[in-house]
């Protein structure tokens, strides 16, 4: 869910002019499940750019005062909600962790990392939620150690139903400061794309599994 229009379009334009953002309808970029995507995003270039950086910062410490004023630890999910989480954390004062997908295979094979003591409430921090499945494997794992999970920050979204779907499922609310169709409205606006190839974007959302093939 979207926390505020004004800020979810100046991200967008921040994602776009930085290319952390990738609009490619005509050649498509393969994700790592195999899928054929028109957009890749990659949220850990806003870290490189200072004036992004903190307007993301203040962004998601407004966001999580907003609508999680109750909360005890910030968790990022590793490894690309680690930074953010942690500059979240910080800005606001909260004690932070970060969480694997998995144990590691190693050493003290710790899936969380930091100190999240059963009963602290419990505020997650993503860069990008797509189907949420590793998303809320990590809610999983917060709440096996028994910490209690309040929701969920993200910076974008491409607003999968199956993502919906399965956070409710969850019993886990979430929101993200920018998301495709903002994007996508202002990529038009914009000139990053055409409004014909606008077709193609949306086609992709409605099932990304066999777009393309």
């Amino acid at each position: 869910m979207i926390y505020n229009a004004e800020i979810a379009k100046t991200l967008a334009d921040y994602l776009l002019q930085i290319k952390a953002i990738k609009l490619s309808p005509q050649t498509p970029f393969t994700w790592a499940s195999g899928w054929k995507s028109p957009i890749y995003c990659d949220n850990r270039l806003t870290l490189s750019y200072p004036v992004c950086r903190q307007y993301i910062k203040e962004s998601l410490t407004a966001l999580a005062a907003s609508k999680f004023a109750d909360v005890d630890v910030v968790a990022g999910v590793a490894t690309a909600g680690i930074a953010h989480g942690a500059l979240l954390a910080d800005h606001w004062n909260k004690p932070f962790a970060y969480v694997r997908s998995a144990p590691k295979g190693h050493g003290l094979s710790n899936q969380i990392e930091g100190k999240i003591e059963p009963g602290q409430k419990v505020l997650v921090v993503e860069d990008l939620i797509s189907t949420g499945k590793s998303s809320l494997e990590v809610v999983e794992a917060i709440r096996r150690a028994g910490g209690e999970v309040v929701g969920m920050l993200a910076i974008f979204t491409y607003g999968f139903q199956a993502a919906e779907d399965a956070f409710a499922a969850a019993q886990c609310p979430f929101y993200t400061l920018s998301d495709y169709s903002f994007l996508i409205e202002l990529a038009v606006e914009k000139g990053y794309l055409k409004t014909e190839e606008v077709a193609h974007l949306q086609e992709w959302r409605k099932n990304p599994s066999v777009w393309g093939q």
